[in-house]
């Protein structure tokens, strides 16, 4: 009997020696070894616990565990793995560096790890590419782009050959955040889109969220593009940049305090209209672009970063027109460690796009844009190694500047004739959870609560029965409804309010080691709208505030993935289908003049939109040739009905194709090592062509031949195919030199595929039978790039 009382003791004690069982917390920073950049998403795992968990934005990493002997594997793509033997009696910190790993073979078990958390990891709808990945794509001129990269990934197309902007799962491109160092970057592309803003000497780090979106992030419907810049060599001053047909670039680094801080300085720029100026051409268009950063570790737990942008875009006709527009952000961050669980971020940034357009044929300047100044401070909560707390607070303070128009020449002594600024401030505070429930199962769940307000000065129209937009039954049109009367609303009144609670939910079951299924529905909350009657942004494009009538866009977005790692983790496959539905989407009436109109209301209505398809991306990951393989099926709409039943509504209230609909999506990415000295690539792209409206007859009125159209978007341009093909030449020398240089060698659409960029119709002036002429961009393009890095 004493026995029995004895065990029954023991038992009873189990718990709470458990319950009571010491925990310490491990953390720390990753570092790369020669330069002391820090490595975001860097994959840790303790073999002992079979836990996973990953490096914060800044390279921090922290984990609560019982108190032990462990093995702690570090590993990150490209580089090393390093294996540390902890013993955790006591709290730890410990930075890690790891070394580059130059041999291809051995990155087996970098990739291994890094799959190993993506499965268990709560987290879907992600992209990342390396830049490495992205640096060996070929691409037009030899100039390496990160927007046309992401094309190549599953969900994601954009308008088309030499246009800008991008999108993703049917969204449009003004539904996607895209941010360098947490600054919002309104316009991402070059020369009307044939570059990206983003240099990528200077990119450390890129994610792209298609679903799934944490609550930390909000303000736009499709995506976010979160793009970080390098902080710089912390250890030795370095030279790297290259020169190219159309471009060159270069990039310095350094220390400012040995081990204690750094710069990054990069510029480039182009250059092809100095070669019109041989030929007497006066026209000219060309780009420049300057990226930033200063990083300064105060101490242990504090560190500060300053970091900018600054590029424009020059356009310019003989000496009649000119046009200038780009981007300028400057963000100041301070990070601070609480303790080895808390962590915070506090950043003031600033962001302003600016468009310009000097007409001195007509003796006139115009000035539009978009400036905000936002302060965040989020926080990072390491409560166990199971639960993990993100909270913050965000505040957005916008000057939208619609149009500037000033007279110049004889007329320079008249006042500018300023369109109405607008101005809002958008607030949000939100906390997210990553809970890790069992071995197998993980959830990530949040709320994001936003807000935005019209702000005053300004006077709003008011119209009759509040609608700015009226129906001719007669012809069956929309028509812009005139004022019946206005009010003015004074600097500190509220012209509209809203106000949106923002859920966010995800959960993955880990089948085995190799093997998942994700879940996730996301809501997000879009206050500005892009006015724009073109199906790709242009530079001349304005941003407007919601208000009465503009309502805020509104998404409820579901998806469903399996996910499954090969062979150790040699090959990868990601299966996800998706379904989201948008409220408030806007559309135009026909025949809607956008430029200069101070009542934008008069000529779109409210709408909404819908979005479902499946998306397939199969990786390999390992050996002398790597790749991918995506595939998207989908189907994106839109749908205007009538406000009554005597209203048509647009496309007689039908659902219709959005002008970014593409029903097929294939890309096929291939890397090749052959040895030391030469690397090639290859990129295959297939597309369903674009939705366009068609003429489908015409009728002569008062000697004039009018065309009549069918409805809208309904037919297609022919399908969208090229391939390219690059080859990189690295000298062997480069190993015992300091100065190390490549060729890159590329050819884009190397079988000089025609791609219709748009197709339009006339008369032909000696046959007067009607034709249809193509308009095609680019046919095949050679290029080379001179590499260089000392």
């Amino acid at each position: 009997m004493r026995k029995k009382i004895k065990i029954l003791f023991y038992l009873l004690l189990i718990p709470t020696l458990l319950l009571g069982q010491k925990k310490y917390t491990l953390s720390g920073t990753v570092f790369e070894d020669k330069n002391k950049e820090t490595l975001i998403g860097a994959s840790l795992y303790i073999t002992e616990t079979k836990t996973s968990f990953s490096t914060n934005e800044y390279g921090f990493f922290s984990i609560t565990i019982p108190e032990g002997e462990y093995t702690v594997t570090i590993s990150y793509i490209g580089y090393k793995t390093v294996e540390e033997k902890i013993i955790l009696n006591q709290d730890i910190r410990k930075n890690i560096l790891l070394g580059a790993n130059n041999q291809v073979l051995d990155e087996v078990v970098v990739v291994g790890y890094k799959k190993r958390v993506d499965i268990r990891k709560p987290e879907m709808s992600v992209n990342k590419l390396t830049i490495q990945e992205i640096k060996e794509m070929p691409v037009i001129f030899g100039e390496v782009d990160i927007i046309k990269s992401i094309l190549t990934l599953p969900g994601v197309t954009n308008a088309g050959e030499g246009q800008s902007g991008f999108n993703v799962r049917g969204g449009g491109a003004d539904q996607n955040l895209i941010q360098l160092d947490e600054a919002t970057i309104y316009n991402s592309s070059h020369l009307f889109g044939l570059f990206s803003v983003f240099n990528p000497d200077a990119i450390k780090d890129l994610k792209l969220y298609k679903g799934g979106i944490p609550a930390r992030y909000g303000g736009r419907l499709s995506s976010i593009l979160d793009i970080y810049q390098k902080e710089g060599n912390k250890n030795d001053f370095h030279v790297n940049g290259g020169i190219g047909l159309i471009t060159s670039r270069i990039l310095a680094e350094g220390p400012i305090v040995k081990d204690k801080g750094s710069f990054v300085v990069a510029g480039r720029g182009s250059y092809a209209h100095l070669f019109l100026k041989l030929f007497n051409n006066p026209n000219s268009a060309y780009f420049y672009d300057l990226n930033t950063k200063l990083s300064y570790s105060l101490n242990e737990k504090n560190n500060i970063y300053l970091s900018g942008y600054f590029g424009r875009d020059v356009f310019q006709l003989s000496d009649s027109f000119k046009n200038t527009y780009g981007n300028a952000v400057l963000n100041l961050r301070w990070n601070h460690l609480f303790s080895d669980k808390l962590f915070s971020n506090l950043s003031l940034i600033y962001s302003d796009y600016y468009y310009g357009l000097q007409l001195d044929f007509v003796g006139l300047d115009w000035e539009s844009g978009i400036k905000n100044i936002n302060l965040k401070y989020d926080f990072k909560h390491y409560l166990t190694d199971k639960f993990k707390l993100n909270y913050g607070i965000h505040g957005n303070y916008y000057t939208f500047n619609p149009g500037t128009v000033t007279p110049t020449g004889k007329d320079s002594s008249i006042n500018p004739d300023q369109l109405a600024r607008k101005y809002a401030f958008e607030s949000a505070i939100y906390v997210d959870a990553e809970h890790k429930i069992t071995e197998n199962i993980a959830l990530s769940y949040g709320l994001r609560l936003s807000s935005f307000l019209r702000l005053g000065r300004q006077t709003m129209n008011i119209y009759e029965n509040n609608q700015p937009v009226i129906f001719n039954p007669e012809f069956s049109i929309y028509q812009s409804a005139e004022p019946i009367d206005s009010v003015y609303y004074q600097r500190n009144k509220t012209i509209a309010k809203f106000d949106n609670l923002e859920p966010r939910f995800a959960i993955s079951y880990a089948i085995n080691e190799n093997q998942s299924v994700k879940a996730s529905y996301n809501r997000m909350s879009q206050y500005l709208h892009l006015i724009s009657n073109t199906q790709s942004p242009t530079p001349l494009d304005v941003w407007a505030p919601s208000d009465h009538y503009l309502k805020p866009q509104l998404l409820d977005q579901v998806a469903l993935g399996y996910y499954q790692n090969f062979k150790n983790d040699a090959y990868s496959l990601e299966t996800e289908t998706f379904f989201k539905k948008i409220k408030n989407r806007i559309d135009y009436i026909d025949g809607a003049n956008l430029i200069a109109n101070e009542a934008i209301e008069r000529v779109v209505l409210n709408g909404r939109a819908r979005a479902y398809g499946l998306e397939v991306l199969f990786r390999k990951n390992e050996g002398r040739a790597t790749g991918w393989v995506s595939y998207t099926l989908s189907r994106t709409e839109q749908q205007v009905p009538g406000r009554t039943p005597e209203e048509t509504g647009i496309n007689n209230g039908r659902w219709y194709k959005t002008g970014f609909d593409k029903t097929h999506n294939l890309a096929v990415v291939g890397n090749y090592k052959l040895n030391d000295k030469w690397r090639f690539g290859a990129n295959f792209i297939l597309q369903t062509g674009q939705p366009v409206t068609f003429p489908n007859g015409q009728y002569v009125y008062e000697g004039i031949t009018v065309p009549s159209y069918s409805s809208r978007n309904e037919e297609n341009l022919p399908a969208y195919h090229r391939l390219d093909v690059s080859a990189t030449l690295t000298s062997r020398k480069n190993k015992n030199r300091k100065w190390k240089s490549e060729w890159v060698f590329g050819i884009y659409n190397i079988y000089h595929r025609q791609n219709a960029a748009s197709i339009t119709f006339r008369q032909n002036d000696e046959t007067a039978a009607n034709e249809a002429v193509r308009l095609t961009i680019f046919g095949i393009v050679p290029s080379a790039t001179y590499n260089i890095k000392f």
